[in-house]
């Protein structure tokens, strides 16, 4: 149990995210989201998070382990193609995590997604939150584009949405 970590999460309300992430620029993100996923197949979700639970923080769960339960909670691995992409951010640790659909997670390379997360991070490190996400949304398009091209003859229907999700 690391004692400084519970500190932290304690500390961190949801006022952290709103300042980060003000209505502007989450309806930013979200019509960004809407225009990638106009040029590939697959499907993008951001989630972002201010602080764990302390249940959560006395069982040492991870961010990593808190984006896979979160990636279930909605449902981001429930596309035909399996070609969901969950965009992670914990506030309270900083943590940036990538999670891919096991159609996607086949075919892309761990390091892929480690350095779009290196990005956000460093982004978000000096306080810009909205470019962060901007950037990684990129990456992640770039990614679906190669592996994912879009199919302009059938018009593809958006199965998850694009609102960014606030927890």
């Amino acid at each position: 149990m690391n004692l400084m970590r519970i500190i932290c999460h304690l500390a961190t309300g949801q006022s952290v995210v709103k300042r980060a992430f003000p209505s502007d620029t989450l309806n930013i993100i979200k019509q960004t989201i809407t225009h990638s996923e106009a040029t590939h197949d697959g499907e993008i979700v951001f989630a972002v998070e201010a602080s764990l639970d302390l249940s959560l923080l006395l069982k040492n769960h991870s961010s990593r382990e808190r984006a896979i339960d979160v990636f279930s909670l909605l449902r981001v691995w429930d596309t035909g193609q399996n070609n969901g992409v969950l965009i992670y951010l914990l506030m309270a640790d900083h943590s940036v995590e990538i999670i891919a659909d096991r159609g996607i997670h086949t075919r892309v390379e761990q390091v892929e997604w480690e350095a779009a997360c290196d990005t956000m991070e460093t982004a978000f490190s000096q306080g810009q939150f909205e470019q962060g996400i901007l950037t990684g949304i990129d990456a992640i398009t770039r990614v679906l584009q190669q592996y994912f091209p879009s199919d302009s003859a059938d018009k593809r229907k958006n199965e998850l949405s694009d609102s960014p999700v606030v927890l």
